[in-house]
């Protein structure tokens, strides 16, 4: 058995930031759905602006919005603004194709990778 990549959202940029929020990554309904995430689904968001890494789960966020918001101590470690990438992965012994979703800066879907 491996961990492989099953999806990720690609050059997402954080809208906003929430510090009091338990914690969590709210993503637009739109991109769970494009992407094949679950809500509560365990990610790992990299930060293609500064590096930095982090596992948090996934919350549904408003449909078409656009939203990607870092809830909690995330928030401390990835601000708004910055470009990030939420990948999510399949423990499988066999390969997979993984499901890459490019967005644009207002976080739209452009297409599939």
């Amino acid at each position: 058995m491996r961990w492989l990549l099953r999806s990720k959202l690609h050059k997402a940029i954080v809208t906003e930031s929430r510090l009091d929020y338990i914690g969590s990554i709210t993503i637009d309904e739109d991109l769970i759905e494009k992407a094949g995430f679950w809500p509560g689904e365990k990610v790992l968001v990299s930060s293609n602006t500064t590096g930095q890494r982090l596992e948090t789960y996934i919350m549904v966020g408003k449909q078409g919005s656009g939203t990607i918001c870092m809830n909690g101590a995330a928030a401390h470690r990835i601000k708004v603004g910055e470009e990030i990438i939420v990948m999510g992965f399949e423990l499988t012994d066999k390969p997979i194709p993984a499901k890459n979703v490019l967005l644009d800066k207002n976080n739209k879907f452009l297409k599939y990778l």
